[in-house]
This record gives structure tokens, C-alpha cells and sequence, in this order.
């Protein structure tokens, strides 16, 4: 089984629920993942919350070498 790819700025991120693969329409939740939609992290975090991932890595073992 494939896993789907978040996609990093969806343009309507609060009409989907972003809980597990099924990606289901806010109002029809098929998962039971709870009774409210998980948010999609560009609502909690903003549009740089790729950035925040990206800052949380080490450094690569050859750039803290030289």
C-alpha cells in the first residue's frame, strides 16, 4: 500500500481532513479518527512550516567535519 504525499500548500487546506490517507471532505469524515478534522500543517503553522523541518535536522556529518 502506497502512502499519498501531503501536498505542502493546498489552496483550501480547511476543506479536507488531513488525519490519515483518505484525505475525506471536512463534513463527511469516513475514518472515525475522531469527531473534528485534523489540521493540515500549513493551518497550525504556516506557510513556512516546512521550513521548521528542515531547521529540526543535524548537520550532516561531512559539513560539521571540515
Amino acid at each position: 500500500m502506497k502512502t499519498r504525499r501531503v501536498p505542502l500548500k493546498p489552496v483550501h487546506p480547511e476543506r479536507t481532513c488531513w488525519g490519515c490517507d483518505k484525505y475525506c471532505p471536512a463534513d463527511d469524515l469516513a475514518c472515525a479518527n475522531g469527531t473534528v478534522r485534523t489540521m493540515h500543517p500549513i493551518e497550525l503553522f504556516g506557510d513556512d512550516w516546512v521550513d521548521w523541518i528542515d531547521r529540526d535536522k543535524p548537520p550532516d556529518a561531512a559539513k560539521s567535519s571540515a
